[in-house]
């Protein structure tokens, strides 16, 4: 909707705007030096599990998982709060205190925000980060041979749907609660080749050269709430090539399958699955419940890599290494009909 209508409006001409809404892409980028840019992003969003210190985190990681996906450092966020007036106030401290615990772990400093009265509660952040222009991973720029990395499951959508049901089962929970609340911040550190959470340098196979990107990536998206297929489609249609996922090498969460079929099915993913749907092919067998989920709306989603096959081997090793559980989904194919496959079990 918002892409509608700015897209009617007269765009402003910034020669130091390097990425703007025009792209699609995660988050804006603004130079400020030929060595420096700001990266920034907004996300706010209603509570999605019932625990509110646990929901600040996910709004606060969610918030922050754009600047990452961009290879950017988060720097300053700004906290936006809709409370209800005869809520109890103990709830929205609670909120506060779970957003700065991942604030903190993230290195990235609160530096204000804005609240309103509102009868539903609301909670995100603007996020402000640093980002070497010449080193910026936008989601246009994936070559054909390619493959594409992924570093987390999908499930959230459904799973937080059947939270609200109250129907999903503790396991569920746990696996979709660990994922949201999971920064993406290590997986972002290891694609760029910088120094791991602990000062040390990565190992040598890791590292790039006199500060080089350590991997030959050209592409990189976070998957969230416009599903794995719809910033698929962003990232095709922005580095105009095609895409091929396969079905069995997608990471999919504990019950959310079952969640599918006992029809716990957000409304934000049939509005993905309406729009994008058109774009995709199916291959072989793929079961409804796998087609379903590919548009299911992620939190905090994974970063979706377009790698080169001599690294792509190499930077999936790293981050496995690092304890992000990434795996090879896909592969980069010359544009064309369709523009996403997905290929399932084929019989002989």
């Amino acid at each position: 909707m918002l892409d509608t209508v700015l897209g009617k409006l007269a765009r402003q001409h910034d020669p130091n705007v390097l990425v703007g809404f025009d792209r699609a892409d995660d988050a804006g980028v603004y130079l400020l030096a030929p060595d420096t840019a700001l990266v920034q992003t907004v996300d706010f969003f209603t509570p999605i599990v019932d625990d509110p210190y646990t929901f600040g985190q996910i709004a606060a990681t969610n918030a922050l998982s754009d600047v990452y996906a961009m290879g950017g450092k988060p720097l300053t966020a700004l906290a936006m709060v809709c409370f209800p007036e005869k809520e109890d106030v103990a709830i929205l401290e609670q909120i506060l205190a779970g957003g700065l615990s991942k604030m903190v772990e993230a290195g990235c400093t609160i530096i204000g925000g804005h609240s309103i009265r509102d009868e539903e509660i609301k909670f995100g952040y603007a996020v402000t980060g640093l980002i070497d222009p010449r080193k910026v991973l936008a989601n246009g720029g994936a070559k054909p041979g390619d493959r594409l990395l992924f570093t987390k499951a999908l499930g959230t959508g459904v799973i937080s749907t059947a939270i609200k049901k109250g129907t999903a089962m503790t396991a569920w929970i746990a696996a979709a609660t660990t994922s949201m609340t999971t920064l993406n911040k290590l997986a972002a550190e290891v694609v760029c080749g910088v120094d791991t959470p602990t000062g040390e340098r990565l190992p040598s196979a890791v590292q790039g050269v006199e500060g080089s990107p350590a991997f030959s990536v050209h592409a990189l998206t976070d998957v969230t709430g416009f599903g794995l297929i719809g910033h698929a489609r962003e990232m095709a249609l922005a580095s105009n090539v095609s895409l091929r996922f396969f079905s069995d090498r997608i990471p999919i969460m504990e019950g959310a399958l079952e969640c599918i079929r006992a029809g716990n099915i957000p409304k934000g993913l049939k509005a993905n699955r309406e729009f994008a749907e058109c774009l995709v092919e199916y291959q072989g067998s793929v079961s409804e419940e796998v087609r379903t989920l590919l548009f299911d709306p992620q939190t905090a989603g994974g970063l979706l890599i377009s790698v080169t096959p001599a690294d792509a081997e190499k930077l999936k090793s790293a981050l496995q290494n690092a304890g992000v559980p990434a795996v090879e989904i896909g592969e980069v194919l010359p544009e064309g009909r369709p523009t996403i496959s997905v290929v399932g079990y084929l019989a002989a």
